[in-house]
C-alpha cells in the first residue's frame, strides 16, 4: 500500500519524484463521485483560478469506471498535464461518519463505519481531523484513483466532501446566533448541514430521483429536529438555481430560502455559474 497518514490524520501519498513541482507554482483540486467529476486550477503568484471544468456522467458509475474517466480527461486536457505544487483530491461518497476526536481511536476506524455503510474488509479507511468542531471524518476514499494520482504526481492530499463542507460552513457561520439549514446540492445526491448557534448539529446525505424525494428528505430531516418550515432558513449552495424543480418544491414548504456564498478571496478568468456553485471544489483549493 501506497498510502501514509500524519499524526494529524492529514493525508498524504509517499513523498516522490516531486522535484519538478516547484518549477511552477500551480494547485490544482479535483472532485470525483459516481455521477461526475470537476477541477480547477489556482494560479498562486497572481491568485486567479486559471480553469474550471465539470463533467457529468451519463450515467451513475463505479469507483473503476470512473478511473477510465479521470484518463480521460487528463488525455483531453492539456492544462491538467502541467507541474502543481500542491494537488488535492476530493472524495464525494456516502461513505463516511464523523466521530468525537476525545473518542476516536485511529485503531476502531472500521467499527466507525461498518454501523451506518456497507464497507468491504478490502477497503482502505481513511480520516480528517476537523479542527473546528474537534471531530474526525472517518470515510473511504477511491484508493484506485489514489493510485493514479500517486504515480502521475508524486505527493499530494486527499479529503473528503464533508471534511471540506463542514469545514467551510462552520467558519461562514461561527458567529451567528440564527439556526441554518445547509443544502448542497450535486447531480442525484445532496449534503445537509445543519448549523445552531455556530455549532454542527448534524450533517448527512441523501441520494434522490425525484422532486419528491428531494423534499421529502429535507422536511425529514427538520421534523427529527424540530425544525418548523415556516421559519426555518435553508441556504442552498452547489449545483442548482431557481428555475430548477427541486428548489421550486422546497420553495412550496420552506419560505426562508436563500443562496449561500464561498466568499472568495481569489480572482478569476472565467467565473463560476454563480457565487455558490463549485462550493466544495474551489473551498478545497
Amino acid at each position: 500500500m501506497k498510502l501514509t497518514l500524519t499524526e494529524t490524520g492529514q493525508k498524504h501519498m509517499a513523498i516522490t519524484n516531486n522535484s519538478s513541482n516547484k518549477l511552477n507554482n500551480l494547485e490544482l483540486s479535483i472532485q470525483l463521485s459516481l455521477s461526475g467529476l470537476s477541477f480547477c486550477i489556482l494560479n498562486k503568484d497572481s491568485n486567479t483560478i486559471i480553469e474550471v471544468k465539470e463533467l457529468r456522467f451519463e450515467k451513475r458509475l463505479n469507483p473503476f469506471e470512473v478511473l477510465d474517466e479521470l484518463k480521460v480527461l487528463f488525455e483531453n486536457e492539456s492544462t491538467l498535464n502541467n507541474s502543481f505544487t500542491n494537488v488535492t483530491i476530493v472524495h464525494n461518497n456516502d461513505l463516511s461518519t464523523l466521530v468525537p476526536e476525545a473518542l476516536f481511536n485511529k485503531n476502531h476506524v472500521a467499527d466507525y463505519l461498518k454501523f451506518n455503510s456497507k464497507i468491504l474488509k478490502s477497503d482502505f479507511i481513511a480520516y480528517d481531523s476537523i479542527l473546528e468542531n474537534s471531530s474526525v471524518n472517518v470515510y473511504v476514499p477511491y484508493i484506485n484513483i489514489n493510485n493514479y494520482i500517486y504515480d502521475k504526481f508524486g505527493t499530494f492530499i486527499f479529503k473528503h466532501i464533508s471534511s471540506v463542507l463542514i469545514e467551510s460552513i462552520l467558519r461562514i457561520e461561527k458567529a451567528s446566533t440564527t439556526p441554518k439549514v445547509y443544502i448542497h446540492v450535486s447531480l442525484n445526491h445532496f449534503e445537509i448541514i445543519i448549523i445552531k448557534e455556530g455549532k454542527l448539529e448534524l450533517y448527512n446525505t441523501f441520494v434522490y430521483n425525484s422532486k419528491e424525494d428531494f423534499i421529502y428528505y429535507i422536511l425529514f430531516t427538520a421534523e427529527q429536529l424540530n425544525l418548523n418550515p415556516e421559519t426555518l432558513n435553508l441556504v442552498f449552495i452547489g449545483d442548482i438555481t431557481e428555475d430548477d424543480e427541486i428548489y421550486n418544491i422546497a420553495y412550496k414548504y420552506i419560505r426562508n430560502i436563500s443562496f449561500g456564498n464561498r466568499n472568495d478571496d481569489f480572482e478569476y478568468i472565467d467565473k463560476p455559474k454563480s457565487n455558490y456553485s463549485n462550493f466544495t471544489l474551489l473551498k478545497s483549493i
